[in-house]
Parts: C-alpha cells; structure tokens; sequence
C-alpha cells in the first residue's frame, strides 16, 4: 500500500495494488474508488483531504508538509 498527497490538487491517494482501472465509482462527496475488471479496489483518491482530515493526521500519513486549503 502506498499514500500520497498532491498538495495542488490538495488530494490523497491510497494505492493498493498497482494495474489499470476498468471503473472509477465517487462513493461519497469527493472520495473516489478504482476498480479492477474483477472488482478489486486498486486505489481510493480523497478530494480536499485537508479540510477532512486533520494537518497533524495527513502529515503523519503521507510524509508530506500540508499547507491547509482555503476555503
């Protein structure tokens, strides 16, 4: 498993296995699920994960320094 943050986009992404998606669902506002052919979760993208998720938290996660994103 590998997390990312892109700080432009102000996006996390949780790979879980790495290959092409067949299908991309939004789940819920802003949280995006890849799909397999057979149905596995590839990748989970999380869209303005700073306002959902605490800096401490995200920094923690990712390694990365996140500047919060204004609203």
């Amino acid at each position: 498993m590998k997390i990312t943050y892109d700080k432009k986009a102000d996006a996390a992404n949780i790979v879980f296995q790495e290959g092409k998606y067949h299908v991309s669902e939004e789940i819920g506002e802003g949280v995006i699920v890849d799909y397999t052919k057979n149905g596995k979760i590839i990748s989970i993208e999380i869209l303005d994960v700073s306002k959902r998720m605490p800096k401490k938290s995200l920094e923690r996660v990712t390694g990365a320094a996140v500047v919060t994103a204004k609203s």
